[in-house]
C-alpha cells in the first residue's frame, strides 16, 4: 500500500519539476494543479532564460531526467514508439541516461543478512566497488572458493516503495491527461503505462530474472552455439542474483572476432538464427539485444546477458505472427490484413483498401535477393508503425519489444556482414512450419481442439437459449435486422462439419486397426488403412480450403 504522505511529497516534487520546465499549463485542469507550489516560478527565476532557450522537446527530456529513474526508464521505452511520437521527441528521448549515483553497500553483510549464510564460507573474495550501477541495482565482481568467477547483482535499498509510488502517480497522471486531451487519448497512453508497470515489476524481481535465465537455458540446452550464464540459486533471492561472470567481448568487435579465428559473417548468421529461434520457436525472446548485452566467447559461443525483461508471445500471437510472415512472403495483402486484425488489441481502419495499398508498398521494399545492405529493416518497421498509427491499430507491448529487438539484431548483422540475407536465414523456419501444418497428426490435433471447443459451446447452448427466452418474455431483447459476417460463419460451420467427419474417420480407423480386422496390408487392417488415407486427404483438403 502506497503511503499517503510519501505520495504527497513525491507529487509536490514532481509538480515542481514540471513547472520548472514550463509545463505547468498541462495540469491547470484536474486535481493535480493543487500540488504545484505557488512560488515555483520565483524559485527558478534565475534559470528561466536558460530553460527558455531550450526547445520544447529538450525541456521534456531535461524534466524526465530530473524526475528520476522510473520516468527515465519510461522515456527510454517511449523512445521506441515512433508510431505515436514525433521524430524530434524520439531523438531527445534516446538521449536519456540513467544518471544514478553509486550507492555504498557492505556487500558481505548485505548477503549474510539477505541469504542467511556466512558469505566467507562460499566466497574467496568479493569487491566492494560496483562494476556497474543502474537505477534498480548494482553489480559486483567476486570469486568463489572453487575459483569460479562470478558477478553479484544487488538491488538498491528501498527501491520498491519508490517505484510503487511513482507508478501510481504515473497511472493517475495518464488517466488525467487522457480525460482532458484527445490527442493523448488517441496515443493509448494508459495502456502503455500498464505495460510499462508490468515490465518494471518484472525487473524488480531478481527471482524473475533467475527464472528467465533458467527457461532460456532450457530452450537452448541442445544448441552448443549459445552459452547461458550459470546461476547460483543458493546464493540468490529476490534482491540478490549471483551468476557466472562471462569472459568475452562485445559481439560487434569485428577485429577481435577475426583475431580468435572466427568469421564475422558466420557469427552474424548464427546471431540472427538464434534470435529467430527465440520468438518463432519458443515465443520467449530477449527484450533488449543491443551490443552491450551480447558477448562472444573465444570458443565462438554467443552469450546473451541481462534477462530482467524478456518478451513473451502467447501461442496464438506466435501463430498469427508466423502467418503474417508467410503472407508477406507470398505478397497476400488481404490475408495480411486479416491476420493483423486478429493480432491487434485495437483495429480501427477507416479505409481498408488504402490500408492494403500501404501494406503492399512495404512488401515491394523487400525482394527475395535483398541483403541487409540494400534493406533497411529499421526504416521498414518505422514505415509499418506509422501506417498502423495512422489507422488506429494498437498491438501488444511484446510485439513492439520484438520489433525493437529485430531492429537491434539487424544493426549487429549489418555491422558484421552487410550481405547477410534475411530471407535466406528465415526460409528454413518457414519450410519447417509449412511441413508441420500439413502433417496429418498435427491437423488431427488441431481439429480435435476445434471439436472440443464446439462441444463446450454446444453444452452452453441450452443456458444461452434460456437467457434469450427470458429476455423475450420481459421485453428486454433488442433485435437488429443485420447479419454481420454470415459468409465467414458459413465457412467456419462447413469446416467444422468436415473436421467432425475427419475426426470420426480417424477414430473409426484406429478401432479397425486395433481390432486387426482382415484383409490386412503390411500387417495392418486394410479398412483401417483406407480410413486413415481418406481422413488424411480430407484433412489436407480442409487445410487448403481454410487458407483461401
Amino acid at each position: 500500500m502506497v503511503d499517503f504522505m510519501q505520495k504527497t511529497r513525491r507529487l509536490m516534487k514532481l509538480s515542481s519539476v514540471i513547472a520548472k520546465y514550463g509545463f505547468d499549463e498541462l495540469f491547470k485542469r484536474g486535481e493535480l494543479e493543487r500540488y504545484i507550489p505557488k512560488n515555483v516560478k520565483r524559485k527558478y527565476s534565475d534559470k528561466i532564460d536558460e530553460i527558455n532557450s531550450c526547445t520544447f522537446y529538450e525541456r521534456i527530456r531535461m524534466a524526465i531526467e530530473e524526475m528520476g529513474p522510473v520516468y527515465v526508464k519510461f522515456g527510454q521505452m517511449l523512445s521506441n514508439r515512433k508510431d505515436i511520437l514525433p521524430e524530434e521527441m524520439i531523438i531527445e528521448l534516446q538521449k536519456l541516461q540513467d544518471n544514478v549515483e553509486v550507492e555504498k553497500v557492505d556487500v558481505k553483510n548485505k548477503m549474510n543478512l539477505e541469504l542467511g549464510i556466512e558469505i566467507d564460507d562460499y566466497f574467496e573474495e568479493i569487491e566492494e566497488e560496483p562494476i556497474a550501477s543502474a537505477s534498480i541495482g548494482q553489480v559486483f565482481k567476486g570469486r568463489l572458493k572453487n575459483g569460479e568467477k562470478v558477478v553479484v547483482k544487488i538491488q538498491r535499498e528501498n527501491i520498491k516503495p519508490v517505484v510503487e509510488i511513482d507508478l501510481e502517480i504515473m497511472k493517475n497522471l495518464a488517466k488525467t491527461l487522457e480525460n482532458y486531451y484527445e490527442d493523448i487519448k488517441k496515443m493509448n497512453i494508459g495502456n502503455i503505462v500498464e505495460s510499462f508497470e508490468k515490465v518494471l515489476n518484472e525487473e524488480l524481481s531478481l527471482n524473475n530474472e533467475l527464472r528467465n535465465m533458467q527457461r532460456f537455458a532450457n530452450n537452448f540446452k541442445e544448441d552448443d552455439r549459445i552459452h547461458v550464464p550459470t546461476v547460483y540459486k543458493q546464493l540468490s533471492n529476490d534482491r540478490i542474483l549471483t551468476m557466472e561472470m562471462i569472459e568475452g567481448f562485445k559481439i560487434t568487435d569485428k577485429e577481435k572476432i577475426i583475431e580468435i579465428g572466427q568469421d564475422p559473417k558466420k557469427i552474424a548468421r548464427i546471431g540472427l538464427d538464434l534470435y529467430l529461434t527465440q520468438f518463432l520457436k519458443y515465443g520467449f525472446f530477449h527484450a533488449d539485444p543491443h551490443p552491450g548485452n551480447i558477448f562472444l566467447k573465444e570458443n565462438g559461443q554467443i552469450v546473451f546477458i541481462d534477462f530482467g525483461a524478456m518478451g513473451k508471445l502467447y501461442p496464438n500471437e506466435r501463430e498469427f505472427l508466423i502467418n503474417l510472415i508467410i503472407y508477406s512472403l507470398k505478397k497476400d495483402v488481404k490475408k495480411m490484413v486479416e491476420t493483423i486484425q486478429e493480432l491487434a488489441i485495437k483495429f480501427e481502419v477507416p479505409d481498408e483498401r488504402k490500408f492494403e495499398r500501404e501494406l503492399y508498398g512495404i512488401i515491394e521494399m523487400i525482394d527475395d535477393g535483398n541483403s541487409l545492405e540494400s534493406i533497411d529493416i529499421v526504416t521498414i518497421f518505422e514505415k509499418a508503425r506509422k501506417i498502423f498509427s495512422n489507422n488506429q491499430i494498437l498491438l501488444s507491448e511484446d510485439i513492439y519489444l520484438l520489433i525493437k529487438g529485430i531492429g537491434q539484431i539487424e544493426g549487429i548483422g549489418r555491422h558484421l556482414d552487410p550481405n547477410l540475407n534475411i530471407n535466406e536465414v528465415m526460409q528454413p523456419y518457414m519450410d519447417k512450419i509449412a511441413k508441420e501444418r500439413i502433417n496429418p497428426i498435427n491437423i488431427f490435433k488441431k481439429e480435435t481442439r476445434k471439436l472440443e471447443t464446439f462441444s463446450e459451446n454446444w453444452l452452453t447452448l441450452p443456458t444461452d437459449l434460456k437467457t434469450i427466452l427470458e429476455k423475450i418474455q420481459k421485453n428486454e431483447l433488442k433485435h437488429r435486422h443485420e447479419i454481420i459476417g454470415f459468409e465467414k460463419f458459413q465457412k467456419t460451420f462447413e469446416e467444422l462439419v468436415l473436421a467432425i467427419i475427419i475426426s470420426s474417420l480417424f477414430v473409426g480407423s484406429s478401432i479397425l486397426a486395433l481390432a486387426n480386422i482382415p484383409p490386412k496390408i503390411f500387417g495392418i487392417s486394410g479398412l483401417g488403412l483406407l480410413g486413415f488415407i481418406i481422413a488424411g486427404i480430407m484433412g489436407i483438403n480442409l487445410f487448403l480450403k481454410s487458407k483461401k
